[in-house]
């Protein structure tokens, strides 16, 4: 049970699951239903943009040089090194909006999730899975963005990072999209309806 007492701040909600799971299509969602009043925490990355992202929207990139330098000035509420990778989560932005009383989502892994919690002990943690771990697999190799030593290593975090699920204060199975978008946004309604009061999950 989740006990969130709002206090004219926004809710902070975490988002975690395994890659391939479908989290960022889950929380667009949640941002295309609920804006201006949810608002997209945009991770840092010290990794190379992919085919089609840009700086700014699915993640701010820099280097790894930047990245360190932003770690030593204490600048990311959370960060980790992933995949070879540096991922952080920047935290004037979350100060900024909280305080103003915009509700943050914040679609980051296991690791990142537990150092945000430890600092946010009242943030709404919601864990996505997938069906099977045999449709994740799938789901991965569709992509075709990995090498195969790239795709094992996430395969292998993934099963790590589904021991975390009863950590978390929701579960999503991603079976269906339509479905799965209907219930993260349920759930996001039920605490985002009840401001200034006490919501139970």
């Amino acid at each position: 049970m989740n006990s969130y007492t709002n206090t004219g701040k926004g809710y902070l909600f975490i988002v975690s699951g395994p890659s391939g799971v479908g989290k960022t299509v889950l929380c667009n969602a949640i941002v295309n239903r609920f804006a201006p009043a949810v608002v997209y925490s945009i991770s840092t990355t010290s990794r190379a943009p992919r085919g089609g992202e840009t700086d700014g929207q699915e993640y701010n990139f820099c280097s790894a040089e930047t990245f360190e330098g932003a770690i030593k000035r204490n600048e990311f509420a959370e960060w980790a090194f992933v995949h070879g990778n540096y991922y952080g989560t920047p935290r004037q932005f979350l100060t900024d909006n909280l305080e103003a009383g915009r509700h943050v989502i914040l679609n980051i892994d296991v690791q990142g999730a537990m150092k945000i919690r430890d600092e946010y002990p009242e943030a709404v943690m919601i864990f996505i899975l997938p069906p099977t771990f045999e449709e994740l697999e799938s789901r991965i190799r569709k992509r075709n963005m990995d090498s195969e030593h790239s795709l094992q290593h996430r395969l292998e975090n993934a099963r790590k990072e589904l021991g975390y699920q009863s950590q978390y204060h929701h579960a999503i199975v991603n079976d269906n999209l339509e479905m799965a978008k209907s219930e993260l946004i349920k759930i996001f309604a039920g605490y985002i309806s009840c401001e200034g009061s006490t919501s139970q999950a």
